[in-house]
């Protein structure tokens, strides 16, 4: 027999949604701001791809595992999910009010790592927490709400970049020496950074904390409590941690057809995305802000002689200064522009839902993969600030239909016993790409790309074509395709 769920009011949905805001505003500044500090720690180009390699392997172990063992946890005190997006928030919160005190690259990379981590333990059980609570004919608008506080946690987070560096910066002060100890000239990380990742620090705690106080879970039957008990007691832990992978490995082999034409859309698609994310800032100093590549180098040069104790000449003071000047503003451009294709996402993500109920969700979903790979082609050739917010509502466009189009596609397709296995599978679709583009991108970037963010971001754009086009591929979404597709 399983628990009763009474309906929820809009309030009590929200307030069980709140904590989904923290997360993402924390997942908005590592899109947007940590792949800028690690280039101001003196990170180059061709390292950025390998340095992010957190994201991918914590997404493919922590998530299912934490799902898994979320799935078989019950505490009369603290319930079932909740302390484990608890645990997460307190430990993201942490690493964000740290992060922007790195003064070396790799406690900063360490802290990346702890930080991904903890964001995807609070993240795979909050997903659960949704289904637990809702009933059946209110789980679309409880995703939804969802979908909802996830874009509003991501703009805010790029908008705040953008407004701190605007409010806040610090002017350089001319004449003034490079090493010296009080005015702030140069520095590895600007002050103005620290506000935002302050700001992240407060909203994934607070906001998790408030999901927690005002909404409990619904204890398990006398029926699930045995079920859990036995499981717990009938297995070592050992195995209890290695079944769901034995299950995903399993799936896999019946995996239907449509998801082994997705995967290699999704191999294209995640590495382009994870490239416009760690090239957008390095290209905006080149193609807006006109920093080459020598800059960068005869800046790191600067910098390392004044932390040797050198004497810096008036003149690489100013250089140096002006290099930081821009570099701030190539930071603060990312986040207005990331925060407008997010926003963009949020305005259109439930007017695409009768579009693709009206043209289908293969050519939206084609015709979306396309116009981001445009939005990508035309960036480097735009060099008003202001323009460059133009692509971005493709791009916005094309990361709300990334977001809901495919697992719509794939619900059909797969049986409904095994959903949330399949949806696992879909996943590690995602992460596997992602860690193939931290180990490979930066000997292509570097040897291949003639070491120019400018060359990065156009191949990500054509990535995204050849996506759009591996997309049109896969067969129209029908409950007779599932049936032929699916191989027992």
């Amino acid at each position: 027999m399983k628990p009763i769920k009474l309906r929820l009011s809009f309030w009590q949905i929200w307030n069980m949604n709140v904590g989904f805001f923290g997360i993402q505003f924390s997942f908005g500044l590592q899109q947007t701001a940590v792949n800028p500090i690690f280039s101001f720690l003196g990170a180059h180009h061709d390292q950025l791809p390998l340095l992010n390699l957190a994201g991918p392997v914590t997404g493919l172990l922590i998530q299912p595992l934490i799902g898994a063992i979320s799935d078989k946890t019950w505490s009369p005190r603290w319930g079932r999910r909740k302390p484990f997006f608890l645990i997460g928030a307190i430990l993201a919160s942490l690493c964000l009010f740290v992060f922007p005190f790195s003064s070396q690259l790799w406690f900063a990379v360490g802290l990346l790592w702890i930080l991904d981590a903890a964001n995807n333990t609070a993240m795979e059980p909050y997903r659960a927490f949704v289904g637990d609570k809702l009933p059946d004919d209110q789980l679309s608008y409880g995703f939804q709400m969802q979908s909802l506080f996830v874009g509003a946690g991501i703009t805010i987070a790029n908008f705040s970049l953008f407004l701190f560096q605007d409010w806040f910066s610090v002017p350089a002060v001319e004449g003034a020496n490079l090493c010296s100890t009080g005015a702030e000239v140069v520095s590895s990380i600007p002050t103005w950074v620290y506000y935002s990742f302050f700001l992240g620090a407060i909203m994934s705690i607070g906001t998790i904390l408030w999901s927690v106080l005002k909404t409990p879970e619904i204890p398990p039957t006398d029926q699930e409590l045995k079920v859990i008990k036995t499981r717990n007691e009938g297995h070592s832990l050992s195995h209890r941690i290695f079944e769901p992978f034995i299950e995903i490995y399993q799936a896999i082999g019946r995996m239907p057809l449509l998801l082994k034409k997705l995967a290699w859309v999704y191999l294209f698609q995640w590495y382009a995305l994870f490239v416009y994310w760690q090239f957008i800032t390095p290209m905006l100093r080149t193609s807006l802000f006109g920093i080459s590549n020598e800059d960068v180098a005869k800046f790191d040069g600067i910098m390392e002689a004044c932390k040797n104790g050198a004497e810096i000449t008036a003149a690489d003071t100013s250089f140096a200064q002006n290099i930081q000047s821009l570099s701030e503003q190539a930071l603060a451009q990312t986040g207005l522009m990331n925060g407008t294709y997010n926003l963009v996402t949020m305005l259109v993500a439930l007017i695409l839902v009768p579009v693709a109920v009206k043209y289908g969700n293969k050519l939206v979903y084609v015709g979306s993969l396309f116009l981001t790979g445009l939005a990508m082609l035309s960036m480097p050739y735009i060099s008003n600030q202001y323009l460059l917010l133009l692509p971005m509502i493709l791009f916005g466009i094309g990361w709300a239909t990334m977001m809901g189009i495919p697992y719509a596609m794939v619900s059909k397709v797969v049986p409904e016993e095994r959903r949330g296995v399949y949806m696992g599978i879909v996943n590690m679709m995602i992460v596997i790409p992602m860690g193939i583009q931290t180990v490979s991108f930066g000997p292509i970037v570097k040897n291949l790309l003639g070491d120019s963010a400018v060359n990065a971001i156009l191949f990500g754009g054509v990535f995204f074509i050849i996506a759009s086009l591996l997309a049109l591929r896969i067969k129209r979404d029908t409950g007779e395709e599932a049936n032929l597709t699916f191989k027992k």
